[in-house]
């Protein structure tokens, strides 16, 4: 019997230096696809997985975050006021409950295996998922649902993976692959980004894990990896023989928001997959093209 995952950290103290001006006053993760900011795909898509408690890691300019996900009483009864009713109950439908969410600081930006031990307390003693809201996955089964499905098999640690071509394994931590099961990939080893002709592997490891407490254990020595920071990618790779460890291919596409074309193409991908939209952007797009 494995333990259920029920609890997930949204680590969301960056700076998102990448996407100024537009980020100078507004957190990285309140940037739209379409209409919905990216952490609010990331919650949404833990909640399909089963998530009951949501902890966002924060930090200084990051209350947005916290007032998107909380009612809004004055916007809630002027849309009902106007006769807006399903657009109220929509806005209140992904919402989480009172007691739900919880939020702790970041207080320096130390890297994204410091923000995961800023979480120590409130994960307690059981297994957790990480989900990155610069990582957008489009997919039929929510890309959290399908690893919780495989880790109900499995029971420890899961990386979700993706194969990139060789020139961009310096970007990524890139796993060192031992025999393979399906989607499953059991992991000897995790290089955060090694140089092409050093990495193990093509296969990089993308925002979506499911971590077991142990790596509290390490990640609290605060150890400088690549970068100066404190990476995750050490502490993966400390785990790897003291528990279940492995990479898992998911099916969908998955969308770096962190760069801007990648998040320009996830805004293409997610209108073009609405109704109401395709038929009229497709003809924008056309037009601009014209007039070039």
């Amino acid at each position: 019997m494995t333990n259920k995952v029920r609890k997930a950290v949204f680590p969301v103290g960056g700076l998102g230096a990448r996407f100024l001006p537009a980020t100078k006053a507004m957190p990285k993760e309140m940037l739209p696809v379409v209409d919905k900011p990216l952490i609010q795909y990331a919650v949404e898509e833990a909640r399909a997985a089963g998530i009951e408690e949501f902890i966002f890691v924060t930090g200084r300019g990051k209350s947005s975050i916290e007032d998107h996900f909380d009612h809004s009483v004055q916007l809630d009864r002027v849309l009902r006021e106007r006769g807006r009713d399903q657009e109220a109950d929509e806005l209140r439908s992904w919402v989480p409950e009172p007691g739900q969410v919880a939020y702790t600081r970041q207080q320096e930006p130390l890297g994204l295996g410091h923000a995961v031990w800023c979480a120590r307390h409130l994960i307690g003693d059981e297994p957790f998922a990480v989900l990155l809201a610069d990582d957008l996955v489009q997919a039929a089964t929510p890309c959290l649902s399908q690893m919780t499905a495989a880790y109900e098999g499995t029971g420890g640690m899961l990386a979700a993976v993706m194969e990139v071509p060789e020139s961009a394994v310096s970007r990524y931590g890139i796993i060192d692959p031992n025999g393979r099961d399906g989607a499953l990939v059991d992991i000897k080893g995790v290089v955060e980004k090694p140089r092409p002709e050093k990495a193990p592997s093509n296969l990089a490891v993308i925002g979506r894990y499911i971590l077991m407490p142990e790596v509290f254990e390490f990640l609290g020595r605060k150890e400088r990896g690549a970068g100066g920071e404190i990476q995750l990618t050490d502490a993966l790779a400390w785990m790897i023989g003291k528990v279940p460890f492995h990479a898992f291919l998911f099916e969908g596409r998955r969308f770096d928001c962190g760069d801007k074309v990648g998040y320009l193409a996830a805004n293409y991908a997610y209108a073009m997959a609405r109704d109401d939209l395709r038929e009229n952007l497709l003809l924008a797009i056309r037009d601009i093209g014209d007039g070039q």
